[in-house]
């Protein structure tokens, strides 16, 4: 077989991780028929150019303007994480009566665990979200209309904006593809950016919750600052110098 170069290597790298979720330096010297170190080599160029993350012994694609995991991907990766962070992020809805439940399967998971025991309304643009919470009692739901995004079951464009522009909440819980000091919170896609950034700009509290793979990681859309946010959910898996970092620029930073 006709030896490949290493962007041809490092395309089929990028392939790989996108179609699984992850790569292995093994599996993938085996597959590529080049020495692990030519492998490692790939990794940190593809890391360089913010296409993948690396981890020990392998690497995870990044989120970009040209690739999105969707939500039922979502749904198998990092769960107990996900749960973990979710219940943590649900308590901190104080005595809050409104509510905005960003897309995405953790805040799905916060949806999930908001309390049920007393009025609540609920805002959101997934949905996923409004189904998980319109037969809970107590709880009113307010399905934002707009274009539907296949992936993520999530509305977007104008018509979302707009209706969001309306309100006051109390509370956002906002998801992010990526979060890092210099770049703030990110976003492949326009218009979920425009969403995102919305429904910030009505709430007088925003959260963030997120496992920790998205720290550092930077996607296309910018559409808030670290200091915009009250408190970031994460778990104990982000190691505490880094939190410590993030807290330094204004918000509560809950690891669990």
């Amino acid at each position: 077989m006709e030896a490949r170069t290493a962007e041809e290597r490092q395309r089929e790298i990028v392939q790989v991780a996108r179609a699984t979720g992850s790569v292995d330096v093994t599996a993938l010297a085996d597959r590529l028929g080049v020495a692990k170190e030519t492998v490692r080599r790939d990794l940190r160029a593809l890391e360089d150019h913010g296409l993948v993350r690396r981890t020990h012994g392998g690497a995870y694609p990044v989120e970009s303007a040209g690739f999105e995991t969707t939500l039922a991907f979502r749904a198998t990766s990092h769960v107990p994480e996900k749960r973990r962070i979710a219940a943590a992020a649900a308590e901190l809805a104080g005595d809050a009566e409104t509510v905005f439940v960003d897309e995405g399967f953790t805040p799905q998971l916060i949806a999930e665990a908001l309390p049920r025991d007393r009025p609540l309304t609920v805002v959101t643009a997934s949905l996923p979200v409004a189904g998980t919470l319109a037969e809970a009692e107590n709880v009113s739901v307010l399905l934002l209309g707009g274009r539907v995004r296949s992936g993520t079951l999530a509305t977007v464009d104008h018509w979302t904006t707009k209706m969001l522009a309306g309100f006051v909440v109390d509370l956002a819980f906002i998801g992010a593809n990526g979060i890092s000091r210099e770049h703030g919170l990110t976003t492949p896609d326009p218009a979920v950016c425009e969403v995102k950034a919305q429904a910030i700009r009505a709430a007088r509290r925003t959260v963030f919750a997120g496992v920790h793979t998205k720290f550092g990681a930077v996607s296309f859309c910018r559409f808030a600052e670290i200091g915009t946010l009250e408190a970031i959910v994460t778990s104990t898996m982000l190691p505490s110098a880094e939190a410590q970092r993030y807290s330094l620029l204004g918000p509560q930073i809950i690891r669990v």
